[in-house]
């Protein structure tokens, strides 16, 4: 979204471009190089001498899992001794870790264990597809490098394909960004009961991060002063991931629960569209920073091998099953969209927006979810994407506008969508949304233009984690986006998450949210409690 570019100046913004690009060009060669490599390990220096000679707590990052299958759940974790320094305190040479997966969390009855390689090429972290599980079961998994061993993470595989398991519960995280506030939500999010995480976007920012953390305002320590600069290149975005995973709210919500991730725009760059950035700056220029964003990105993701990237491509888009309950159809809305209308913003529709040509998802994966949907017998089907997928109108007049970033600016896009979903027999959707660093609930409309129109599923769209500062429970466009769009059914501005609990009748949304977040340690409560009934779309209070 844009809600930061109007935070800076437009001196600063030319000024960082014009520093930043020159770095760039001058600077990054190397990193450039990686990042457009073939993403194997290079010819580095032997594993074992490695291991014994880290002197310093390696597992600074924490530990997560991800992805979890019924036979199989991927563990990750990045060696980082220093954390705030490039290369992370560590020599470039591979460094071999053990790994282990248990039934109980003291390990005395261990499942599964193996090695795995550190390749300083991926900065030191490793993926493991730990295989050979029980499906639907709780799993405890660490690692350890010499005499080091990390923390404990709790994971969970999914259920069988054909499991008709009674209830699915998971938590949906968006927009964290750093500096401007605490992840107080991730503390409560790591004591939820939650079968699974699905984290919505903007994991990070790529904005400058001041020597008090922002908003954070420390004032027991200083932060490095190369954190105090946009994220451009390779090494730029390894240490963002490393400031960001170093708090420990973000590392009790890893270890606590397996997450599917998606990105945004924020991991790479604000409201970049595929190959196009925001600014003014040569295509093959952006394309370089697209890569070094997306290879940080999967280094630092709990991801499996299909989503390592080539160079500026990396498929993320995929799906996931929970027994006969529920389909995932996890998206990405930001690699291959056309290019925003009207110059982006809020804007009113025309031609331009309402092109039918235009796309959100690309040719290739909006075949890929059709089809998808077309063969799914799950009793819910559910999108994890990444922008506003109902019309949100800002007034309620004639003249309302429309953000050109989220699907409001490809009306043809999300009729394709819709009307797949229709034709597939889709009788309950429900698409998670992150991106706008507030609490929506929707109503999803065959004709959003007409409120008497049917109501063909639901929207969850999930508050950011600290984007936004402490916000307000009715912000000032409140009273505007609720009049004129009869279809949204909650509004709330503060930070938090939602947890979404799926049975076979209905799923219920509860929004939970903390009363601040530039201070440290607020309670958490539940704003809005709301049901969806199984076969009766449309949400209703609970």
């Amino acid at each position: 979204m844009t809600l930061y570019r109007d935070k800076v100046s437009p001196e600063l913004r030319a000024a960082a471009r014009h520093i930043g690009r020159r770095r760039f060009l001058t600077a990054t060669g190397a990193a450039a190089a990686l990042a457009f490599a073939t993403d194997l390990p290079g010819s580095a220096q032997a594993a074992e001498p490695a291991a014994r000679r880290i002197t310093e707590d390696p597992f600074t990052l924490g530990v997560a899992s991800g992805d979890p299958l019924p036979a199989s759940v991927l563990l990750w974790t990045r060696l980082a001794p220093r954390p705030y320094e490039t290369g992370s305190g560590l020599p470039p040479a591979r460094i071999q870790l053990r790994w282990e997966i248990a039934h109980d969390d003291r390990f005395r009855r261990t499942v599964r264990r193996g090695n795995v390689t550190a390749h300083p090429e991926f900065d030191h972290s490793v993926h493991v597809e730990a295989g050979g599980l029980a499906p639907d079961r709780v799993y405890y998994y660490r690692f350890s490098a010499g005499s080091w061993i990390s923390p404990t993470g709790r994971t969970r595989t999914a259920p069988g394909p054909k499991a008709n398991i009674t209830e699915l519960r998971l938590g949906a995280v968006s927009c964290q960004a750093y500096h401007d506030g605490y992840f107080t939500a991730y503390q409560h999010l790591a004591a939820e009961d939650l079968d699974v995480v699905v984290h919505l976007g903007d994991y990070l920012y790529e904005y400058a991060v001041n020597a008090t953390g922002g908003a954070r305002a420390y004032t027991d320590r200083l932060l490095p002063a190369h954190f105090n600069r946009e994220t451009v290149t390779l090494e730029d975005y390894r240490l963002r991931y490393a400031l960001y995973k170093s708090d420990p709210d973000l590392r009790a919500a890893h270890a606590a629960h397996p997450f599917v991730v998606t990105w945004d725009d924020h991991e790479t760059e604000n409201n970049y569209a595929g190959e196009i950035p925001e600014n003014d700056v040569p295509p093959e220029e952006f394309l370089i920073r697209r890569a070094a964003a997306y290879r940080a990105y999967w280094e630092n993701q709990p991801l499996r091998k299909p989503q390592q990237p080539a160079g500026h491509d990396m498929r993320l888009y995929r799906r996931l099953h929970f027994g006969r309950l529920a389909q995932f159809d996890i998206l990405d809305t930001r690699q291959y969209r056309s290019n925003q209308a009207y110059g982006d913003g809020w804007q009113q529709p025309g031609p331009e927006s309402e092109d039918p040509s235009r796309t959100m998802t690309g040719e290739t994966q909006e075949r890929w979810l059709l089809d998808g949907w077309r063969q799914s017998g799950a009793q819910w089907n559910l999108v994890p994407q990444q922008v506003t997928f109902a019309q949100r109108r800002n007034v309620p007049t004639p003249d309302f506008k429309l953000s050109m970033d989220a699907w409001d600016g490809y009306p043809a896009s999300r009729k394709r969508i819709l009307d797949g979903a229709a034709a597939a027999g889709i009788e309950n959707l429900m698409v998670l949304t992150g991106d706008v660093h507030v609490g929506y609930g929707f109503d999803l409309k065959k004709d959003f233009d007409d409120p008497a129109s049917p109501t063909v599923g639901t929207e969850i769209v999930a508050t950011s984690v600290s984007s936004g500062k402490d916000g307000a429970d009715k912000p000032a466009n409140w009273s505007n986006l609720t009049s004129a769009n009869p279809h949204m059914k909650f509004y709330n501005g503060r930070r938090g998450y939602a947890v979404v609990t799926l049975t076979a009748d209905r799923a219920r949304a509860d929004f939970r949210t903390v009363s601040a977040v530039t201070t440290p340690g607020a309670p958490i409560g539940t704003a809005a409690s709301f049901v969806t009934e199984s076969g009766d779309p449309g949400l209703k209070p609970a």
